[in-house]
């Protein structure tokens, strides 16, 4: 097929409409992810501030937390980069749909292989995301423990009803 006049153009650039929103749709889940590991990033320096002035038990607790922390940043940074190649995978797929009509290739293999390594990598960079959630409630489990634990020490320090 040769492009010789717009109308001619308009079926592909219908046809890359997909891979273009597809390529929006990423930017937005990185840009949720970046987020979620600058606030793991800051929540490990956080909690890493001053911990040699602090009791044992504090800084056992704190070091399981921070633990948590170095896996979620290793899952986030995995559903990012695997969210980037998904996005590197669109634009290729677009240039490729723009490249075999403007040189006149029949290549629906190459496209067919992009498109699929490319849900392949957002599924992948999915799941490594879910599994960032999953670890984000486990170290509210170990906040949630120490709270809990400090509440029963201040309930059997306060005197009782009735006491006086």
């Amino acid at each position: 097929m040769t492009i010789t006049t717009v109308q001619d153009l308009v079926p592909v650039l219908q046809t890359a409409i997909g891979p273009m929103i597809l390529v929006s749709g990423i930017g937005l889940l990185l840009l949720t992810m970046t987020n979620r590991l600058g606030r793991i990033i800051d929540r490990s320096r956080a909690l890493l501030d001053d911990l040699e002035a602090q009791p044992e038990s504090y800084i056992i607790r704190i070091n399981r937390e921070v633990d948590i922390l170095w896996k979620r940043a290793r899952y986030i940074r995995m559903a990012i980069l695997l969210a980037s190649f998904t996005c590197l995978g669109a634009s290729m797929l677009i240039i490729l749909l723009f490249f075999s009509v403007l040189a006149g290739l029949d290549i629906p293999l190459a496209v067919t292989t992009v498109f699929i390594a490319s849900m392949f990598s957002l599924s992948c960079s999915l799941v490594f995301f879910l599994f960032d959630v999953n670890l984000t409630l486990a170290a509210l489990k170990i906040e949630r423990e120490s709270h809990n634990r400090k509440r029963v020490i201040m309930e059997t320090k306060m005197p009782k009803e009735g006491m006086w």
